[in-house]
Parts: C-alpha cells; sequence; structure tokens
C-alpha cells in the first residue's frame, strides 16, 4: 500500500478485521501531535484507527525493505530461471507473522465463543 493509497483509505473509512488484542504504546510529543492531526483531518477515523493504519503501512515497508540475501537451495522462477532462495530476514519474517496470526485467530475464537 502506498501512501496516497492510505489517504484515500481514510477518506473512505473502511476498517477491515481486527484483532481483540490491544497495544498500548506512548508516542513522542511530535508524533502524537501528528496523529490528533490526521484526526482532525479525517473525522470519519478515530485515532486508534489512524494509528492502527499507520503501523500497518510501516510493518509492509518494513518487509519490503528487509534486504535479499542469497541462500543455498535453488529453486526456479516463474520464467523458469534458476533462483537462490531467499535466507535473509523477510521469510523468517513471514513465518513468525503468520505463526503470531494463527495464535491471534485462535484467541478472537476462544473470545466470541
Amino acid at each position: 500500500m502506498r501512501i496516497q493509497e492510505l489517504v484515500n483509505h481514510w477518506e473512505s473509512a473502511s476498517h477491515g478485521e481486527r484483532t481483540r488484542r490491544e497495544f498500548s504504546i506512548h508516542l513522542p510529543l511530535k508524533e502524537a501531535a501528528q496523529v490528533l492531526a490526521l484526526a482532525e483531518m479525517y473525522p470519519d477515523c478515530t485515532e486508534n484507527q489512524i494509528l492502527t493504519d499507520l503501523v500497518c503501512y510501516a510493518l509492509g515497508q518494513l518487509k519490503e525493505a528487509f534486504p535479499y540475501e542469497a541462500g543455498r537451495q535453488v529453486a526456479v522462477d516463474e520464467c523458469g530461471d534458476p533462483v537462490f532462495e531467499d535466507a535473509g530476514a523477510t521469510p523468517k519474517f513471514i513465518r513468525l507473522a503468520q505463526k503470531y496470526r494463527q495464535t491471534l485467530e485462535r484467541e478472537n475464537r476462544h473470545d466470541t465463543n
């Protein structure tokens, strides 16, 4: 998601699936003021929704920024060319994120029963 898409998302006030687990943070003053400014600019979005979207955007950018590290195993890409597996942080991050997503989904199901 590009930053313009995030702004468009706020303007449409669309909200996706959320976890029941809460994360509490204390922002530096400058960033807290910026969140409050965004909340005033986009009154259909709560401060929590803005923070959630910003964290989601930042995590997506972080995942894309992890450097590629050539592994030992060779795979074939969609064009039939050999490529080395990514042995860097990206696959580890994806694996761990999937593990925690499953945990959070179980917690959500447990809380609704």
